[in-house]
């Protein structure tokens, strides 16, 4: 009986092995496999503005109980009148397959991006109080495809960010400073947003500065059209801030592939073109820092509902078209995806670093208005 058990434990552990290895050479195509719906797209009407007056239709909100984007680790407290109003869009956090859009009462993807928000906007409660919309956000799966279908289910979500984001300007008023930020699938949705509603118009002025976090955004075929620069300086307003977390030995293939085959805002290829690379830590582009300026990196429990802030130990440097090197990478659970890719946590390496960028470009813009609250 003992030497049968070992032969089990022996199967199970070879098992094991073959299933990591199969994970870290074959991990996009598994994804893809197991994560792109194979029914077809449908097509569902548009939500007014209007329906985003609802406080239901907020993830969070000022005025909303138990707002999950007031978390904040200990030693810190969020602002109770903050001068800016932040908009915020939350990453993919439904992973089905069923379907290409999450419907807004699926309880599991709003619980996950109620703790995304804990981990990501709460950065910025010292300086915003936080809007983050619910929206029916494209699945997981949809980024691992140029389907149509995949492309018609973003095209349904960025039309509820954009409904949620033309009420979030009637509620916060026309002279309030505006920080917008995001990440991954919020990210890609902000994109678009900077340039249908922020270039070329009066909003640009308003805005503190714009966080494009765990998208590419390309120097060349995208930045133009987008209706804000680069931020070139650490207190520098009215700029776009990108990174893309990567330990080493990189492989971006699973991000890059899909991007290099489509075109910009400016209708050129993206293909081979240098990316926004903003290292938090420093708040500039195309820099190295150590370990040691890192104020408070977030590490999550299992679960992901609470995280201590450990100061000093991940680096960043941008490197090569615009991916953010953070060294070996610490330890963070299950969660980095293929590649050595540390996109989860974009937000949470450099939590405190963002938070004090945040103040800064604040300070910076109440600095160049009469008023100190906006223009």
């Amino acid at each position: 009986m003992a030497r049968k058990f070992l032969y089990v434990v022996l199967v199970l552990i070879v098992l094991a092995i073959a299933s990591a290895f199969a994970y870290r050479y074959f991990g996009a195509q598994i994804l893809r496999q197991t994560m792109v719906p194979s029914a077809a797209f449908q097509a569902q009407p548009a939500m007014p503005r209007t329906t985003y007056a609802d406080a239901d239709m907020w993830i969070a909100r000022p005025d909303k109980p138990n707002n999950p984007a007031l978390w904040v680790p200990e030693g810190f407290a969020a602002a109770e009148s903050p001068p800016a109003a932040v908009f915020f869009v939350h990453p993919t956090s439904y992973l089905e397959r069923a379907q290409w859009n999450a419907p807004l009462d699926n309880a599991e993807a709003n619980n996950r991006a109620a703790i995304f928000l804990r981990g990501q906007a709460s950065a910025f409660n010292e300086v915003g109080a936080i809007w983050a919309p619910r929206y029916r956000q494209a699945t997981f799966g949809a980024f691992l495809t140029s389907e149509d279908s995949a492309k018609q289910a973003l095209g349904l979500a960025y039309r509820d960010v954009l409904a949620a984001f033309d009420q979030f300007l009637v509620e916060v008023g026309p002279d309030r400073p505006i920080i917008l930020a995001g990440h991954s699938q919020g990210a890609l949705h902000l994109t678009h947003l900077l340039k249908d509603r922020v270039a070329g118009q009066p909003l640009a002025q308003r805005i503190v500065a714009a966080y494009v976090v765990g998208w590419p955004v390309s120097k060349s075929a995208d930045l133009p059209a987008m209706g804000l620069p680069e931020c070139a300086a650490a207190d520098q307003t009215g700029c776009i801030l990108s990174w893309q977390s990567f330990a080493e030995p990189a492989d971006p293939s699973l991000i890059l592939d899909t991007f290099d085959a489509t075109s910009g805002f400016t209708g050129v290829s993206r293909a081979g073109t240098a990316m926004v690379c903003t290292n938090p830590l420093t708040g500039t582009p195309d820099t190295a820092a150590t370990a040691d300026v890192n104020l408070g990196a977030l590490f999550p429990s299992s679960d992901l509902t609470s995280a201590t802030l450990e100061p000093g130990r991940v680096p960043a440097r941008c490197e090569g078209r615009g991916l953010l090197m953070i060294g070996s990478g610490p330890e963070m659970g299950p969660y980095v995806l293929p590649g050595n890719n540390y996109h989860v946590f974009d937000y949470s390496l450099f939590w405190a670093n963002v938070r004090a960028d945040a103040a800064r470009r604040m300070a910076a813009f109440a600095g160049m208005t009469p008023d100190g609250a906006g223009t």
